[in-house]
């Protein structure tokens, strides 16, 4: 279950009242802020824009990709841990507008954690340390340390393993650089 706080609303659908939940100057800075961050190749600059500007806890050596959408009303409720990917064109989200209500809920993601490109990650989930998600997946549930899930929604595919027993798996760096010039010759050839 999702950890999210429940607001009602009467009248209009929630997103219709969206300026008497949340400051719409606050939606233009961070909006242009995240803009910014969404096209920029310089991870140290992105990271200083997420913490200075939008109050996000962004731990270091944290890679997010280029086109990745933060929340633009709630970004200080979400928190990425240290040496993270987050891949191209995932969506986090710390709210959710619905008809009768709003929903805001932390994202927390954990250290080494690896999210693929074009995820979406709903309000009130955590992703525990060394996780994989991945890409294109729906995160609507909160992720175990060391798991490998994916799908729309998630679905565990690997429980968390040692982390040398998955090194051991993977095979060698010789092994694998081996393999890649073998293909690039296929492919350029």
């Amino acid at each position: 279950m999702r950890k999210t706080v429940r607001y009602p609303v009467e009248g209009a659908n929630a997103l219709w009242q969206l300026y008497q939940t949340v400051s719409f100057w606050k939606v233009v800075k961070n909006f242009v802020v995240i803009q910014i961050s969404r096209y920029t190749p310089f991870l140290k600059m992105k990271n200083w824009l997420y913490r200075t500007f939008l109050g996000m806890k962004i731990g270091d050596q944290t890679a997010v990709a280029m086109m990745v959408m933060m929340d633009v009303m709630y970004p200080e409720l979400i928190s990425i841990g240290r040496n993270t990917i987050i891949g191209y064109n995932t969506t986090i989200l710390a709210h959710e507008y619905l008809t009768k209500e709003y929903r805001l809920g932390r994202v927390s993601i954990g250290d080494n954690v690896m999210i693929g490109a074009n995820c979406t990650l709903l309000p009130g989930i955590t992703i525990g340390d060394d996780a994989v998600v991945a890409a294109g997946s729906l995160v609507n549930r909160d992720v175990p340390a060391g798991a490998f899930v994916g799908g729309n929604p998630i679905r565990l595919i690997r429980s968390g393993e040692p982390s040398d027993q998955v090194r051991s798996q993977v095979g060698s760096s010789e092994d694998a650089e081996e393999e890649i010039q073998d293909d690039s010759n296929t492919i350029l050839h």
